[in-house]
């Protein structure tokens, strides 16, 4: 089926693009093409696009920034669903509605320039709203959930607001996970000096200076309860290994580095990860990153 025809015809004002590269568009670079990719102008016209393509059965999936990601090496016969234009910004007293597609960066910036804190821990995080929503991003200090009062959503192809309650949070996990899409959000900063929030930025940047440079996907893998992912790869030995053109850093072990390699090395190298620390610790890591293609935006 000619998705791009299909969509181009029955959506004539959106914003579309043939073969879409997911190692163009993710911070691992490395993975295949989809079919075509969409971007929707408002959550009204995301919501009838995803309806269509339900009715339709055609595939599709979400992508935000393209961090904390593992795209498929193989194409992709779907729509991939992009947010960028969903990007309205702005400011009820403490309180900020962010659309799915505003950077971390941008986020951030605009609370500082409404005098709110509580967003500088996302500094420097590569990152979209909606991703960051769906993933609960953050650090050890706080996530999304500590912010967030309500989020928009598009769930079975209807547009819903979702309480913080309904949002499921846990680490790194939200409901959203499931296929809803992220279209926007309510979040509640408090009210602070310009001062105090350029001194918390400058703090949350210089903790990241520690982190590995080159394509990654962020951190790998949740933190166990009480333990470090990082610590334990590194005590198993597992720093600096390699297959393919994807390696462990040997700055931080929780961060896989690709070095032109494939989707396919990198997988490869996180099964021997799990599998050397289950066998050297007995503790199953669990995966922070997202596969693609699935119901997911990050």
């Amino acid at each position: 089926m000619d998705f791009f025809a299909v969509f181009a015809e029955r959506f004539p004002e959106s914003s579309l693009e043939r073969e879409f590269s997911f190692a163009a568009h993710t911070t691992i670079g490395c993975g295949g093409k989809a079919a075509v990719a969409a971007s929707p102008a408002s959550t009204e016209e995301c919501a009838e696009m995803l309806s269509f393509l339900k009715t339709c059965g055609i595939p599709y999936c979400f992508l935000g920034a393209g961090a904390n990601v593992l795209p498929s090496d193989e194409d992709f016969d779907g729509i991939v669903f992009r947010f960028h234009r969903l990007n309205r910004l702005y400011c009820m007293g403490a309180t900020v509605y962010a659309g799915a597609g505003v950077s971390g960066s941008g986020l951030v910036s605009f609370a500082r320039e409404q005098d709110l804190s509580g967003f500088e821990k996302f500094a420097g995080i590569p990152m979209t709203v909606g991703g960051g929503i769906a993933m609960n991003a953050g650090i050890a200090d706080g996530h999304f959930s500590d912010l967030v009062e309500r989020v928009v959503g598009i769930e079975q192809g209807k547009i819903r607001t979702f309480t913080l309650a309904e949002c499921d949070y846990a680490e790194k996990h939200s409901v959203f996970l499931s296929g809803i899409a992220v279209t926007g959000a309510y979040l509640r900063g408090c009210e602070s000096f310009r001062e105090q929030i350029d001194s918390n930025l400058c703090y949350y940047r210089k903790r990241r200076e520690h982190l590995p440079k080159g394509r990654s996907m962020g951190c790998t893998f949740v933190n166990p309860d009480g333990k470090s992912a990082g610590e334990l790869i590194d005590r198993c030995g597992l720093k600096g290994i390699r297959i393919g053109g994807a390696r462990v850093s040997e700055r931080h072990a929780n961060f896989i580095i690709n070095e032109g390699g494939t989707a396919n090395d990198v997988a490869r190298l996180i099964e021997t990860i799990k599998r050397e620390v289950e066998a050297q610790t007995g503790i199953i890591l669990r995966e922070e990153i997202q596969r693609l293609p699935r119901g997911s935006q990050h």
